[in-house]
């Protein structure tokens, strides 16, 4: 999608429709109030009129309340124009910036909502769907020069958030272990800061990674370990970002409900969202140091597969007495993060990963839940979540809930006998293996990595939750 920022009068811009954000108890511009259909447009949150002003469409946008506009809203606003636009077989969309909100932040926002909300994933269809679907070539914003750069830059940012969406939304039968990590290789190939390293089986098991060995071992599919490494912050510090890749988990031997099975493609979320982010930071040159980690299996049940009762040996040496084999994520996870620390020794360290269904009992699909070992990086990871509209919740982490994973046989297994906090415990296991003076935060983005309905922003399916709000944390507290 082409984007730039232009100096015009409403009138004298040349699209196909014109997009004009209204607030409530607000009158239209000049220009716009004496145009036929002007009375009935109203600044009630996301109502949308259209009307016309000198042969051109203009469609005008609700943006509720004064007070209660931000980024987020205009976002909202910016997808649902474009949803219009689509039923309106619009190529060419012009967006007037909105008075009362900093030009940049406007840009932003109408930006990022009109990339996201055009989204859609046809790859395997045939044929177009009958619902009409939004295939915008250029965003025209009309507003001050010195927005052009948050512009840029949201597009960028959107951009890399589609690509990441494309990857989850593959089914596993192509998005297999060895698939995504030929996607990583590509962006290292794209990226001259950026170099990738795939770790196979047998580097896997040199390592003695033997989360992912014992998960990947009833499957056909070869593990992969993703390393990639963006290096655009000189000698400033290293972040590590980690990211749970199941392509397809039938939960092992512990076997799933076939219901709805077909879900578990999305097992990988949290791999798409560290390739994603990965992706975007050498996209938009950003001035940080980062490391991405992603362990990559498929979970299966053949006759090679890990036992409940077998006890394994991760890379940092401790046992793990595994109980429940549909509790993998944690099982290769550990390894990932091991690994990140011992070779690359991050200041910081996020991992994403959806990793319990019972998160989403706690929180629905509003927020992720965040477990963190570090106040200060808690805080500043839901500041960049709220900023971007990607919400976190800080869950509890102690000393009891950590004693609920002590094994009789080895030196913890991998679930509790009990479904009490599950989500908590999960986070309890992860910590085990996060090295003394590593500030650490695990994501469970299991209620957030897909979409059963969709909303204006998102589409039904993959969301790719996670790419922006990784960049929004590094960009605000790492960037000089």
């Amino acid at each position: 999608m082409k984007i730039e920022v232009r100096q015009e009068e409403l009138g004298e811009v040349d699209a196909d429709l014109l997009a004009v954000g209204l607030l409530e108890g607000d009158s239209l511009p000049a220009g716009l109030a004496e145009a036929p259909g002007a009375e009935a447009a109203k600044g009630g949150y996301k109502r949308l009129s259209t009307l016309f002003a000198g042969g051109a469409r203009v469609v005008v946008a609700g943006l509720g309340k004064r007070e209660e506009l931000d980024p987020e809203r205009l976002r909202v606003a910016a997808a649902l124009v474009v949803k219009e636009a689509g039923s309106l077989e619009v190529a060419a969309l012009a967006w007037a910036l909105p008075e009362g909100i900093d030009p940049a932040h406007a840009a932003e926002a109408i930006v990022t909502g009109t990339v996201l909300g055009s989204y859609r994933y046809d790859r395997f269809r045939a044929s177009d769907p009958d619902e009409p679907q939004p295939r915008i070539e250029s965003l025209t914003l009309i507003g001050p020069a010195e927005a052009a750069d948050a512009a840029a830059e949201a597009g960028v940012v959107a951009a890399a958030t589609n690509r990441a969406r494309d990857l989850q939304s593959t089914p596993a039968n192509f998005a297999t272990p060895a698939y995504l990590g030929e996607r990583a290789e590509e962006i290292a190939a794209a990226h001259d800061a950026v170099t990738a390293e795939v770790l196979g089986r047998e580097q896997i098991e040199e390592k003695k990674m033997g989360g992912l060995i014992a998960v990947s071992q009833g499957s056909a599919e070869e593990p992969r370990l993703i390393v990639l490494r963006y290096a655009g912050g000189g000698s400033g510090p290293t972040l590590g970002l980690i990211g749970k890749g199941v392509t397809f988990d039938t939960g092992g031997i512990s076997l799933k409900p076939a219901g709805g099975m077909e879900d578990m493609k999305w097992d990988m979320g949290g791999a798409g969202a560290v390739t994603g982010a990965m992706r975007l930071l050498a996209g938009r040159k950003a001035r940080a140091n980062v490391v991405g980690v992603c362990a990559l299996v498929e979970n299966m049940p053949d006759g090679n597969a890990q036992r409940p009762g077998d006890v394994l040996k991760s890379m940092s040496g401790q046992t793990v007495e595994v109980i429940n084999t549909d509790a993998e994520g944690r099982l290769i996870l550990c390894d990932a993060m091991w690994y990140a620390q011992e070779k690359f020794k991050p200041q910081a360290m996020v991992e994403l990963s959806t990793l319990t269904g019972a998160i989403i009992v706690s929180l629905g699909h509003e927020r992720a839940g965040l477990f963190s070992n570090n106040t200060a990086l808690s805080n500043k990871l839901r500041a960049a979540g709220s900023s971007i509209g990607e919400k976190l919740w800080r869950m509890p982490l102690g000393p009891k809930y950590d004693k609920m994973i002590d094994s009789e046989i080895a030196d913890m297994r991998n679930v509790t006998n009990s479904r009490d906090a599950s989500s908590i415990t999960a986070a309890q296991f992860l910590q085990r293996f996060v090295q003394e003076g590593v500030a650490w935060a695990h994501l469970d983005i299991a209620g957030m990595a897909w979409s059963n309905k969709g909303d204006s922003t998102t589409p039904k399916g993959a969301t790719a939750y996670g790419v922006r709000l990784l960049d929004a944390w590094i960009a605000e507290n790492y960037e000089p």
